[in-house]
């Protein structure tokens, strides 16, 4: 399939997922409880901040469950974020999202996903960060680019993330672990 016949279609089933990837179009079910949680709880803060700081301003949109148009591929991402940088103010319509955050769903298909097929395909997109929020490891892996190399921050359980995209944004990662966590061993649909 090629993107464009991908970019066409109006009719489909909203109970599951769909990306395009190298020509093949695949089918994932939707994001469980555990992932949706913490994904709500990040666009709450992050609304809060664009709100509320006095810094906020910068937050152009943040958008969960959104198509990333990579070169040949469509990514279903779990949140996408623009960010006005340096006198330009990104359109969320047409523009590469700032940061990219996935959150990793169980497998070593899921894992192989996140951490390697999304962080090269979006870095090389544009994206200038990209959030791997890990329930099962109790980590968040920022993925950037440095001189040309993918570089690799790694926020433990314990720690809080700032960044110099969201001057103030404080991210602690013990309380979005604690929302995937509420569901952890009921049944996570």
């Amino acid at each position: 399939m090629s993107p464009e016949e991908f970019d066409a279609v109006t009719d489909y089933d909203d109970s599951v997922n769909y990306e395009l990837i190298h020509g093949v179009l695949v089918v994932t079910p939707t994001a469980s409880r555990s992932e949706r949680s913490p994904n709500d709880l990040l666009g709450y803060w992050l609304q809060a901040y664009r709100y509320q700081h006095p810094a906020g301003s910068c937050l152009v949109e943040t958008v969960f469950e959104e198509y990333l148009r990579t070169h040949n591929n469509r990514r279903r991402a779990d949140r996408v974020i623009w960010i006005a940088r340096a006198g330009s103010k990104p359109d969320p319509q047409i523009d590469i999202p700032t940061i990219v955050v996935e959150f990793v769903s169980e497998g070593k298909a899921a894992w192989q996903r996140d951490y390697v097929e999304n962080r090269d395909e979006y870095l090389q997109a544009g994206v200038v960060e990209y959030w791997v929020v890990d329930r099962f490891r109790r980590v968040l892996t920022v993925y950037t680019r440095q001189d040309g190399k993918v570089a690799e921050q790694i926020i433990r359980e314990n720690e809080v993330y700032w960044t110099a995209l969201l001057p103030g944004f404080e991210l602690a990662l013990k309380e979005l672990l604690a929302a995937a966590d509420r569901y952890r061993s009921a049944v996570d649909s």
